[in-house]
């Protein structure tokens, strides 16, 4: 028995789980400062997809992995702006919003790839990103390959975390933006634009949420498919109510869901236990719903969340 628990959590384990979190931590963080902002962002799966498409076809072109990660910022924030001209502006439902960026991006990023890639027997590809180990640091035992041994976008969506945790928490900015999500009349009465502030928060979480996906085409894997994100912008938007609206529960709830989802992987290789493999898949999203409903109940949204502001009405 320890020998089996012993192959399944390993060195090769927790850097894997690392890798898993990392689209899961930088679309979580984006859709946090929607929502902290009072915007809930349904648009997130549709985001990533496309910039998944972009980052990916801007590097197969360009050969460059950083013209790649920023097509994919500036896909996102354009995404953000157009969230923000919905949803803020003109005051659509963010529901319908949401789910209409969804379709549209969703759809936009599969008309180019059959524009652009066409219907190829096999699929183009890059050379992705490599790890890149920081000196001293790796050499640590267990701690050094596992953590830091990763790619650059890895160590961006770790060191996320804490900055947005200080934005959010210890700057005039982030209280800002906490009070237009709360209490948009009061913050305006301040003289704190609200449309400024909410469109802000869409703009840098679109562009992290596009960044989640851009990792998976030009990191994590080396090809675009079309069910890439797999469902990884739903799950995002289920950790932050998990997260309680807090960067590091948010970022722990996405480390959880990471660790069953590389649990699932590994369990599929050995198969141990003569499971179909259809079990495993479906276990990391049977247990985030199960730890849903038992902590959802006490979660508290910002209280301004889905009401659109408008100035004129009081």
């Amino acid at each position: 028995m320890l020998d089996a628990l012993s192959a399944l959590f390993d060195i090769g384990f927790f850097a894997a789980l690392l890798r898993i979190a990392t689209p899961l931590l930088l679309a979580t963080l984006g859709e946090l400062f929607n929502e902290r902002a009072g915007v809930l962002n349904l648009g997130i799966e549709g985001i990533m997809l496309l910039g998944a498409l972009i980052g990916f076809t801007a590097t197969y072109f360009s050969g460059s992995l950083l013209l790649g990660v920023l097509a994919a910022l500036c896909t996102g924030a354009l995404a953000g702006l157009i969230m923000a001209l919905l949803a803020v502006m003109l005051g659509v439902s963010q529901h319908v919003s949401g789910i209409g960026m969804t379709l549209l991006a969703s759809g936009f990023a599969f008309y180019l790839y059959r524009l652009i890639f066409g219907q190829p027997a096999i699929p183009p590809n890059i050379t992705a990103m490599a790890p890149v180990p920081i000196p001293l640091l790796s050499r640590i035992p267990f701690l050094g390959p596992a953590v830091f041994d990763q790619t650059i976008l890895t160590y961006v969506a770790l060191c996320a975390v804490p900055v947005t945790a200080y934005l959010l928490f210890r700057t005039r900015w982030g209280l800002d933006l906490r009070t237009v999500g709360e209490n948009p009349r009061a913050a305006d009465a301040a003289g704190v634009s609200v449309w400024g502030m909410r469109s802000q928060a869409l703009v840098i979480g679109g562009a992290m949420m596009a960044l989640g996906g851009a990792y998976l085409t030009i990191a994590q894997f080396n090809a675009f498919t079309f069910g890439v994100v797999s469902g990884r912008g739903w799950v995002s938007i289920a950790l932050v109510v998990f997260g309680q609206w807090n960067p590091w529960r948010c970022a722990a709830g996405a480390l959880l869901f990471a660790l069953l989802e590389a649990l699932q992987l590994r369990l599929q290789a050995t198969n141990t236990l003569h499971l179909p493999y259809e079990v495993f898949l479906m276990l990391p999203f049977i247990l985030t719903i199960v730890a849903m409903a038992l902590i959802s109940r006490n979660a508290r949204a910002p209280a301004s969340l889905l009401i659109p502001f408008r100035r004129e009405e009081r």
